[in-house]
This record gives C-alpha cells, sequence and structure tokens, in this order.
C-alpha cells in the first residue's frame, strides 16, 4: 500500500511540475525523400521508476489521472515542438476517452496552437487502440469537429485488433500506421507482405496514406519502398530523441537509392522516368527572418510569381501565397500591423516537400492525397534536404496527361497492354540502369487453327484471357507486361520467382481453355480441323510456349538485342513443343548461356503436372 501511495504522490508531482520530457521520432516520406514529421512520445523523469513510457501511464492510470496525464503530455510535446523550430508535421497520440474531454473540445488545444504559432493542419491527431472504444459515434462527431479546424486523422497499430478495421472503414482517416508485427521481417515472409499489400490496395480505394511502423532492417525498408508504401518511421531510420535529426541520415538516403526501377506508364522517348526535377523552377527564396514588407516587394515586382519559398539557411520551411499575402494585406491598417512583422506569420508552415528524384505518379498522389490549398501553392523540390526551387501543379497536370495520351497511343487495342513502342522503352531503360532481369516471350500454340475453326471472336477472347492471366501471373509493381501484336507477349521479370510464375501461368490458361470450349472437345483433348499447311486432322487445343532469356548488367546494348534473343529461346520452346514426346501441356525454355557468347545453350524443360 505505501509503494501505491509512493507512487501516486510520484505521478502527480510529475504532471504538477511538469517533469516530462518530449521525444520525436521522425516519419519519413518514403516517395518524396523527406522527412513528413515527427510522432511526439515522452519520457518521465531520468534515473526514475517512472523514466519508461509504460510505467508512466500505467502510474496515471492506477492514480485515476489519465485524461489530466494526456493533457500535460500534450502540452509538453506541442511547447517543445515550437521552441525547436521542427518542421513538417507533429503526429500527437491521443486515446479514445481523451479524445472526448472537454479539455480538447473546449478549445484550449486551438489557444495553445495559436499562442505557439502552429497551424491546425500540421497536427496530426493519431488515435491510439489501448483501450476499447465504446462510443464510436461520439468518436466519429469529435474527429469531425477536428477535422473541421484543419487537423488531420490518423490511427495506430493496424492489424493489431479488429476495432481500427472499422474505426478506418468509418472514420475515414488520413493516415493509417501498419502494426510492427506485419513490418519486421516483411521482406522475408510472403504472408506479411500479401497482408501488407491488401492494406496498401485498402489505402488507394479510402485515400489515405500507410506508415509502417517499427522499421529495423535495410531488407525491410528496401521492401516496403519497392512496394510504394508512402511513409516509414522506426529504429532504421532514426530512433526517438529530443533533439531529432532534421535531415535523412545517410544509410537512409543510401537504402532509398537502391531502389529497383519501378513500372510507370509514363517513360519518356529517352527511356528515363521524368521526375519532379523536371517541373522545378529556381525561384529566388526570402529567408525565415525576412519581413511581410519584403515578400510584399517581391510579388509587387513579379506579377508571375505565385508563391514565395521561405527557407531557413538552405533548409525549405514554408511558402508564401500571392493571393494569400495581398488579401490579408489589402485589409485597413494591416500594411501598418504586419508589415514589419516576420514573414513566417503568413506563411504556409507545412508545405509540400519533394526529393527531385520523386517520380511524377508519385508527386500525383501525394498531391491527391494533401489537403486541396496545396493544389494551388504547388510543391518545394529538394535535393537531400537543401532548396532547389518550385514546381506547380498545374505543370505537373499537363506533364502527366501528355504521358497518359503518349502511353495510349502505343497501347495494343484488344487488351490495352503496352504495345512494342514502350516495351523498348522500358528494356532500354533497364539496360541503362544497369539491372539483373529475365526477358520472357510468350506465344500460343496452335492459335491458327483454333481462331480459323471457331472464328476471330473466340480468337479474340482466348488473346484476351491470356493478356489477364499474364497480369495475374506477375507482379505488377516491378514486372513489365506487353503485347507485342497477335497472340504474342513479352514480360520483363524483376520478380526472383519468374520462372514459378511461368509454370503456373501455363497451367491457368491450361484450364482456363477449357472454359472455352465445348464438352466434347474437352473430352478428346482438342478437335479437327485444318493446320497452318491445308492438312484436315486432330488439333490440340492452344497451348504455351515461354521462351526465356536472363539478361544481366552489360551483356547488352540494346532492346533489339534482347529481343533477339528471347525470340530464339521462344522457338526452342515451341521446337520442344512439336517434338515427339514433348510437353503436352505447353514448355518454358530458359536460355542459361551468356547473350552473344559460343557457349551451349542448357536447355530448361519441364512438363506440366
Amino acid at each position: 500500500m505505501n509503494q501505491l501511495a509512493g507512487e501516486v504522490a510520484d505521478i502527480h508531482e510529475v504532471v504538477a511540475r511538469t517533469l516530462l520530457t518530449p521525444v520525436f521520432q521522425p516519419i519519413v516520406d518514403l516517395r518524396a525523400r523527406a522527412i513528413l514529421g515527427y510522432e511526439a512520445l515522452i519520457r518521465g523523469p531520468r534515473d526514475s521508476a517512472l523514466h519508461c513510457p509504460d510505467a508512466l501511464f500505467a502510474a496515471a492510470r492506477r492514480a485515476g489521472i489519465e485524461l489530466a496525464f494526456e493533457h500535460a503530455c500534450r502540452t509538453a510535446s506541442l511547447r517543445a515542438f515550437a521552441a525547436m523550430r521542427l518542421s513538417g508535421r507533429l503526429f500527437l497520440n491521443v486515446t479514445p476517452t481523451c479524445l472526448l474531454d472537454t479539455r480538447l473540445m473546449n478549445g484550449q488545444t486551438q489557444q495553445l496552437l495559436g499562442e505557439l504559432g502552429i497551424p491546425a493542419n500540421r497536427i496530426v491527431i493519431e488515435l491510439t487502440e489501448n483501450q476499447r472504444i465504446t462510443d464510436l459515434p461520439g468518436i466519429h462527431e469529435a474527429l469531425t469537429h477536428y477535422r473541421g479546424r484543419g487537423f488531420q486523422i490518423a490511427i495506430d497499430d493496424l492489424g493489431e485488433g479488429f476495432a481500427n478495421l472499422r474505426m478506418w472503414s468509418e472514420l475515414r482517416p488520413e493516415f493509417v500506421k501498419i502494426d510492427k508485427h506485419f513490418v519486421h521481417g516483411i521482406a522475408d515472409d510472403r504472408i506479411k507482405y500479401h497482408f501488407v499489400r491488401a492494406m496498401q490496395d485498402l489505402a488507394e480505394i479510402c485515400n489515405a496514406s500507410l506508415v509502417a511502423e517499427g522499421i529495423e532492417r535495410i531488407e525491410d525498408f528496401g521492401c516496403l519502398r519497392d512496394m510504394g508504401i508512402a511513409c516509414g518511421q522506426g529504429y532504421f531510420i532514426a530512433r526517438p530523441q529530443v533533439d531529432p535529426v532534421r535531415q535523412l541520415p545517410t544509410p537512409v538516403l543510401s537504402a532509398l537509392d537502391q531502389r529497383r526501377l519501378s513500372l510507370s506508364p509514363g517513360i519518356s522517348a529517352s527511356g528515363k522516368l521524368p521526375t519532379a526535377r523536371t517541373l522545378c523552377r529556381p525561384i529566388e527564396p526570402i529567408p525565415h527572418d525576412a519581413t511581410n514588407e519584403i515578400a510584399m516587394t517581391r510579388f509587387e515586382a513579379d506579377p508571375e510569381l505565385d508563391v514565395l519559398p521561405v527557407v531557413n539557411g538552405h533548409q525549405p520551411i514554408g511558402l508564401i501565397n500571392r493571393h494569400s499575402l495581398i488579401d490579408r494585406f489589402a485589409r485597413p491598417f494591416r500594411k501598418e500591423l504586419y508589415g514589419r512583422k516576420g514573414c513566417a506569420m503568413f506563411m504556409e508552415q507545412a508545405p509540400l516537400v519533394v526529393d527531385q528524384h520523386a517520380t511524377l505518379q508519385e508527386l500525383a498522389m501525394m498531391l491527391a492525397l494533401a489537403p486541396k490549398h496545396y493544389l494551388y501553392d504547388g510543391f518545394i523540390v529538394t535535393a537531400d534536404g537543401r532548396y532547389q526551387g518550385v514546381g506547380s501543379s498545374h505543370d505537373l497536370m499537363a506533364r502527366i496527361t501528355e504521358m497518359q495520351i503518349s502511353a495510349a497511343r502505343y497501347a495494343n487495342p484488344l487488351t490495352q497492354l503496352p504495345g512494342n513502342v514502350p516495351l523498348n522503352e522500358h528494356i532500354d531503360r533497364m539496360l541503362a540502369g544497369n539491372v539483373d532481369f529475365v526477358a520472357a516471350y510468350i506465344d500460343i500454340d496452335s492459335f491458327k487453327p483454333f481462331n480459323d475453326t471457331f472464328g476471330y471472336r473466340r480468337g479474340d477472347d482466348v488473346i484476351q484471357m491470356l493478356g489477364q492471366l499474364i497480369c495475374e501471373a506477375v507482379d505488377r509493381r516491378q514486372d513489365f507486361v506487353g503485347h507485342i501484336g497477335g497472340d504474342d507477349f513479352f514480360v520483363v521479370f524483376q520478380s526472383a520467382d519468374w520462372e514459378m510464375r511461368c509454370w503456373q501461368l501455363l497451367a491457368e490458361f491450361a484450364r482456363r481453355m477449357e472454359s472455352l470450349v465445348g464438352p466434347e472437345e474437352i473430352g478428346v483433348g482438342g478437335y479437327m480441323a485444318e493446320n497452318r499447311r491445308g492438312e484436315y486432322g486432330f488439333q490440340c487445343l492452344p497451348t504455351l510456349s515461354v521462351g526465356a532469356v536472363r539478361v544481366q548488367p552489360g551483356q547488352c546494348e540494346s532492346h533489339r538485342e534482347v529481343a533477339a534473343a528471347a525470340s530464339v529461346a521462344k522457338k526452342q520452346a515451341k521446337k520442344r513443343a512439336r517434338e515427339p514426346g514433348g510437353t503436352a501441356g505447353g514448355s518454358v525454355f530458359v536460355e542459361r548461356r551468356r547473350i552473344g557468347s559460343g557457349e551451349p545453350a542448357l536447355r530448361v524443360f519441364r512438363p506440366l503436372n
């Protein structure tokens, strides 16, 4: 009892004297290669039993002062965040009970933010699930209240329980944090990988950004990056600190540079994927200690200037919108009152900041998920955290539209898959990037007699069915599928298990073919028709031949060499299928020799089971 009384006294003293130390852990936007913001965590007095956060919160719960304790933590975190002038958003942990607390609802937090000069749109209320939610309608009403005032919402530990799945569907948060259980080891665990992929699909539908928590290994970091997960947080990036990192550590930047070549319909004629750098305009910024008069003078001197970036040294910290500033100064006495005050007063303190290497598709997704005013302000472009210039949403949309028109022009009209031109550009880009890949040429065996016998409409059904099956068989985030004409398809694999995917494709194609013919053809495995030589006889149902060749850095100079090698491999696969005793359900020929060498080919044929 004495021990409990002592603990209660200690926690009351901690709250009363604010003996709390906030620490901040950065959250990285993997697409923009920049720090999105920081999560505020709390520590008790050093060298005491209440230093650990678990002990702190447990003591507050036993003492019956949870709400007062959370309020003290929130106040300490906001004051420390403002004092250190940290950039980006601040993620504040709030329990469901605290969300309904009158001290949070009566405007105290808004008043404190005004006192500290932090706009509400920089605060993300992170709803934790360490309590059972008994009043979901009340929570929904409270979050609607905060959203109306500019706050954003995040839910924590997705995957830890069913309650937060319901919260996601009903509350529609801007950020969803993936529980660290699914993040740790994801690079080596296919089950975790597919769970996170499912979460990613939901996030795209709900317009939410996923944050992968608990990233501790470089392998998991690389896997999440290549999957296209929006944000990451964990010890690999940085540990929580009183004075946190302001720029990405070198190991994180190096890991970001080790990106696999991503797939995109917007490949330019040069074979390079357009990035934010192509939209960057080098606008001279103003320093953070400049006055509003200086900013106004810049706008008056340049009628074409829509936004003015604000920097602290070389680091961008804000954007001043032309129309917003002029509107404020147009009111009576505003120029006299605010002209000599710092420009930070009227700037957007949480602008969209992207690295110059961010692709236009990633940039467009970030703008789509951001508040609407970002579309007017545009975005700041950096190189390793240093200011480079400003890009406009108008230029971004024009470029993406141009890319989409170009991609549509070169798509196959039957399957809408990329045709020869984008395929060739992609292969050249892979070669230029010195990336290992496998080129697979896929062709339908015995297609012409089937098309002649059953009609072109049924033949088109087969081609469309194959295109769909190929797309289902590959990993669309790293494998490029092309339809090069007729019944010929081409896949550029980066998947490590590409050979297994090919065999699965053959098996599924054979199964699906049975749905396109009658029971008579299924019973005998074919039909009577003329072959290419005009000879009437028994024809087997169409199967697939796949010729594959591994391409290593430095082996080829252009897509023509890759196509030629894959074509030879495909002919070997078809030859094997026609030989007596050949595989009945299709064949895969893997060219193991080095392209262009005189070494004998190592031919691999495996029958379907």
